[in-house]
């Protein structure tokens, strides 16, 4: 009988090696680009991916877009399902299987590694360091208007949190404040020209959910009031019809 095993095992063919991972095109200076999560534009960590357009992100950068009812994909703005965000195993194997040079000091690191790499790497702490100052294009003797409302960050109603973006604030609220009874005003509706900065929402949290799915930069005029706003929606809504 073992005479009959070793005279099988002699004869099975050798297991076939593993075909090498086929480098991507572009060169070994492009992979920490292809690689790199288009929210926090770093290498992929604990990269995952909406299963119905197919993209990529940080399991952490993704985590915001998570805690509203109808979550939108970042990047295509594609309805999806939250409980379809699977962790990105493949491309967590092809960041452990392909190397690049650190844009500091040249050394070719694994693409897993390069996060922790960068962060210790001196040239790279070195070239942040001499980072210029931002200056204006234009230099300009006016002065700089003061009585222009901040509408970017906003200061948590309930603890007084603060510089917190509008999915911040929705994600701080969500995790601190849940349970919160007291009627607050919203930060966000108060920063917008209509705004009543004496309303208090009697539920913050769903007036957050429903109301500021949204960030009004991208579709609001704050030169006009309210009505005009309105009447240049519908002109435009006639307009392409």
């Amino acid at each position: 009988m073992f005479r009959s095993l070793l005279v099988a095992a002699a004869q099975r063919p050798p297991a076939p090696t593993p075909a090498p991972v086929a480098p991507l095109p572009g060169g070994p200076e492009a992979l920490e680009a292809q690689f790199s999560c288009p929210i926090c534009l770093e290498v992929f960590h604990r990269a995952v991916g909406i299963a119905g357009c197919g993209h990529t992100f940080c399991g952490e950068c993704l985590q915001p877009c998570l805690q509203v009812p109808s979550p939108l994909c970042p990047l295509c703005r594609t309805p999806f399902d939250p409980k379809k965000v699977e962790k990105a195993s493949g491309v967590e194997k092809q960041l452990s299987s392909y190397k690049a040079p650190c844009r500091g000091c040249s050394k070719k690191v694994t693409l897993a590694k390069m996060r922790s790499h960068v962060s210790s790497c001196a040239k790279v702490q070195e070239q942040m360091a001499n980072c210029p100052k931002f200056v204006p294009v234009v230099p300009t003797s006016q002065p700089i208007p003061s009585n222009i409302p901040n509408r970017s960050t906003f200061v948590c109603p309930y603890c007084g949190a603060r510089n917190l973006d509008q999915q911040e604030l929705v994600k701080h609220c969500m995790e601190n404040h849940r349970n919160d009874p007291n009627k607050v005003v919203c930060p966000v509706c108060s920063a917008m020209p209509w705004g009543d900065p004496s309303y208090k929402s009697a539920n913050f949290l769903q007036h957050l959910l429903h109301r500021h799915k949204f960030s009004y930069d991208t579709f609001v005029d704050y030169n006009i009031d309210e009505e005009a706003a309105l009447q240049a929606a519908l002109a435009l809504s006639l307009s392409e019809n």
